[in-house]
Parts: C-alpha cells; sequence; structure tokens
C-alpha cells in the first residue's frame, strides 16, 4: 500500500522502518502520472518495505533526502540511510530498484 507524504517528515519515517521506497513527484508531472499505478503496483508485491508518494514541490526537507533534479525521481532507504536512486519513466528500471533493496 502507497502512503501519500502529508506533511515535511520523510526523515522521521525512514528512521522508523527497516525499509522505506519513495516516489518523488508534482501535481504537473505527467511521468510521475504514468508511474503512480505501477509503483502502486509494486507495493503490494512488497509488504515488507513502505512505500510513500511525495510531493517534490510541497516537501522541501522530504526532498533534501535524496537528489532530486528530475521527476519522477524514486529513492531507497534502508536502516535509515539512503540506499539509492533512478529517474525513471520505465516500469522494468523501477522494478529493479525496488528488488534490490528489498531483496527479492
Amino acid at each position: 500500500m502507497v502512503k501519500e507524504l502529508e506533511q515535511d517528515n520523510l526523515a522521521e519515517i525512514v528512521e522508523n522502518n527497516d525499509t522505506v521506497i519513495v516516489q518523488y513527484s508534482a501535481t504537473w508531472c505527467g511521468n510521475c502520472r504514468i508511474m503512480k499505478p505501477k509503483f502502486k503496483k509494486l507495493s503490494v508485491e512488497h509488504e515488507d518495505a513502505v512505500f510513500i508518494m511525495a510531493d517534490a514541490e510541497k516537501f522541501p526537507e522530504s526532498r533534501k533526502l535524496a537528489t532530486v533534479d528530475n521527476l519522477p525521481t524514486f529513492a531507497t532507504f534502508k536502516a535509515g540511510a539512503f540506499v539509492k536512486q533512478v529517474q525513471t519513466n520505465k516500469f522494468e528500471n523501477l522494478k529493479e530498484l525496488v528488488d534490490e533493496v528489498t531483496g527479492n
């Protein structure tokens, strides 16, 4: 299940969960909208991880946890630390990132 970030507290979520996967997006971003259902699909397949949708424009502190200079950006965190990110609109690249951090 994907949780929408409602306040600029991603650092707290990352600190309190073992595996966190974030889609940074914006309301105007067409590729973000295209990737959202694919991100949701992966969240159902990987219930051991926390999946977060973060609006990169509304939440600048959360955005600082990864290098977000293009959207959509997907970032992974493990044991409170940043692991890796990918900027993509291809499901295969996203799936590879998720599989890598979840060990699948």
